[in-house]
């Protein structure tokens, strides 16, 4: 499946449930999402336990980009080419 794929298919299950949270509800549900990856991944959690959550933080990112009118795949594309967003090498030369 690509981006644009997950994308559409968030759009379909759950554009209207999405519409009535709201750009803000959603915004704190992908935060929450994203605090319980941080906790599964600090905790040793098992790959599969990390692997729902990733699914879990990109699912409600999709949502969240369906609300804004944001196609994440085409935004994602133009910012990530085949080289770094900033020194704009492959691999990347920044310092940490």
């Amino acid at each position: 499946m690509k981006i644009e794929d997950a994308q559409e298919m968030m759009r379909k299950i759950y554009f209207e449930r999405d519409k009535v949270r709201g750009v803000r509800g959603t915004l704190e549900r992908t935060s929450e999402e994203l605090n319980e990856l941080s906790e599964a991944i600090l905790k040793g959690k098992s790959l599969s336990s990390l692997e729902e959550e990733v699914a879990d933080v990109f699912a409600w990112l999709c949502s969240l980009a369906n609300l804004l009118d944001i196609d994440v795949s085409e935004a994602f594309y133009q910012k990530y080419t085949d080289a770094c967003s900033k020194c704009k090498q492959n691999p990347c030369i920044c310092p940490e």
